[in-house]
């Protein structure tokens, strides 16, 4: 390692020397680096070399240039050089650093210890503008897709005892839900999740550091933990995984008094009346469990729901919640938040405007959540200092088809990939698949096709595939059939509530003997129908082999193997019965 100056003949003469001796080295040049002044000042008070350029080998001090040549006459760099006793041309601290500590980025180095690498990973979480943090595990754990279901799964709940009487269930006293012992017990939950996911790397032989990860130079990191303090690391190579954060949108009063996902569950207080912003998945999920709870919600919505989904099933779903006490207020955007009334929750006064026209509405909340996109974490980690090349406009980074950048030993995986699902089981498939083509001589590569997902809406609704849209784009619509059919579920019949709500749609590419391209489902458990449908999707199946298929009585799932009416044919698909 060599610290230096691109102007200083010394520094060159220096560098000459390792070239000489067939020795790779990495040079640190200051005039060059954002924070050189601020390195030059850590350097003096370490080394007490007044002048670059300073060497370090193997984590020794060298010296400058005078007992850098020293040292090479007398053979100490030489020795210094040598590991088991031969002289070895590279060598770096780690053979893989992970930049993130997310679901994809510990699946992925996992990996690669188990395969006898020796492995660091780097994992900081930049508090939101309230102040809230979080341990070990990224997004999905901590403030994503585990809370969100605990969550969702709470308001299913109150469902659940809102039907109860009907099935002969005496409810008294009047049950009440305390959003204190909710989210307690959810955050303890992914408390454990964080010390698991510690002791694995450990047990691993994974070193952690929970330290921000920054890019100062080819195949060098800079780590620096939460008192400021740094250390540096090389790699031969290296792996983005840092993801994304919620998205501000930049009007007075937006850091100040909203929160965000990222806050919302681990909120020490309920929110009260709830005004969300954003019509992502994030906002529906979240708009959702919120008046499952009991509370008063709005939604705010700029244009379409769930952009990048089946629009056919968005709808469906947005109609669903309405009819269920969700407003909506469409095509708005805030302007402005104001703080009324301090508390928890306090007061706010929301200011917006309609998109189409310009008509100004106001309206109080307790509580304002921001669900207007996310950020990819790839601007502030030094990704430009060695030439990795990012969209400028998304932040998103462009892999090859094995995850890699335009800089051959940088990789990246998960959300910041651009033009790929942004998924957790994704990133983790990701991630395992690239180690073992680096290290395991595996060729098999991540399959970004026929992914399946869920939105945990009230109602929700699972999909693999092309949306009917995509499918229209990409086939053709004379060369499409859609099947589809309502359908209601035997434990709705009971209580007398959601007929003719749950809906299950297959779109199918006519001349590939009808192959099945599309599936779409709304309905109770719909993660767990999608997910064993996605593996007969994987392996082909056509709209004969569904027909083919007996279904099991009286399930949801079962109403696939039954449908008999296309979309173009207009027939009535309303049902009267399970």
């Amino acid at each position: 390692m060599i610290f230096s100056i691109t102007t200083c003949n010394f520094c060159s003469q220096v560098k000459e020397l390792f070239r000489s001796m067939n020795v790779s080295h990495f040079s640190l040049e200051l005039d060059q680096t954002e924070d050189g002044e601020r390195l030059k000042e850590a350097l003096y008070e370490l080394t007490m070399e007044t002048s670059v350029p300073v060497v370090f080998v193997r984590q020794n001090q060298v010296g400058g240039y005078q007992k850098t040549l020293q040292a090479h006459k007398e053979g100490t760099l030489k020795k210094l050089l040598e590991v088991n006793g031969q002289a070895e041309g590279h060598s770096y601290d780690y053979d893989l650093i992970v930049i993130g500590g997310g679901s994809g980025g510990l699946a992925a180095s996992k990996e690669a210890a188990k395969l006898g690498k020796k492995v660091l990973v780097l994992d900081y979480v930049v508090p939101t503008p309230l102040g809230t943090r979080w341990g070990l595990g990224g997004t999905c754990v901590n403030v994503g897709c585990i809370p969100k279901k605990l969550m969702h799964q709470t308001a299913l709940l109150g469902q659940a005892i809102s039907d109860a009487p009907k099935f002969g269930w005496q409810m008294d006293p009047k049950v009440k839900h305390s959003w204190e012992t909710m989210t307690e017990a959810v955050q303890n939950y992914i408390g454990s999740l964080n010390w698991g996911y510690r002791v694995a790397l450990r047990d691993n032989k994974v070193t952690y550091e929970n330290a921000y990860g920054e890019l100062v130079g080819p195949h060098r990191v800079k780590a620096t933990n939460n008192k400021g303090a740094e250390k540096f690391y090389t790699a031969e190579r290296f792996l983005i995984a840092t993801g994304e954060r919620p998205r501000y949108p930049g009007i007075p009063g937006d850091k100040e008094y909203c929160i965000t996902s990222d806050d919302l569950f681990s909120l020490h207080y309920c929110p009260g009346k709830t005004l969300v912003v954003g019509a992502s998945y994030v906002a529906l999920e979240c708009a959702g469990f919120l008046a499952g709870l009991g509370l008063d919600v709005t939604v705010m919505v700029r244009s379409i729901l769930l952009r990048g989904f089946d629009q056919d099933m968005a709808n469906k779903i947005g109609e669903h919640m309405e009819e269920h006490g969700i407003k909506f207020i469409k095509r708005c955007v805030p302007t402005k938040i104001e703080q009324i009334k301090n508390g928890t929750p306090g007061i706010l006064k929301v200011t917006a405007h309609h998109t189409d026209n310009s008509e100004i509405i106001t309206g109080e909340y307790n509580t304002v959540l921001l669900a207007i996109g996310r950020d990819s974490c790839t601007r502030k980690i030094g990704l430009e200092r060695i030439g990795v090349k990012i969209n400028e406009k998304t932040g998103k980074i462009p892999v090859s088809d094995e995850e890699q950048t335009n800089v051959p030993y940088i990789y990246a995986i998960g959300d910041v990939l651009e033009d790929k699902l942004e998924l957790t089981p994704v990133a983790i498939q990701a991630g395992r698949l690239l180690v073992r083509r680096l290290y395991g001589k595996s060729a098999v590569k991540c399959d970004y096709v026929n992914v399946p997902t869920t939105v945990f809406t009230p109602l929700e609704y699972g999909a693999c595939g092309y949306s009917e849209e995509k499918a229209i784009e990409k086939f053709g619509e004379d060369n499409i059939e859609v099947y589809h059919s309502y359908f209601w579920p035997l434990e709705w019949t009971v209580p007398a509530r959601d007929n003719n709500k749950c809906y299950a749609k297959i779109i199918c590419h006519i001349p590939d003997k009808e192959r099945v391209v599309g599936f779409h489902v709304l309905g109770p458990n719909a993660g767990e129908i999608t997910q064993g449908f996605a593996a007969a999707i994987k392996c082909g199946m056509t709209k004969e082999v569904l027909d083919s298929t007996i279904g099991i009585h009286p399930v949801c799932a079962e109403v696939f193997t039954s449908l008999s009416v296309t979309k173009r044919s207009g027939g009535d698909i309303l049902q009267s019965g399970c």
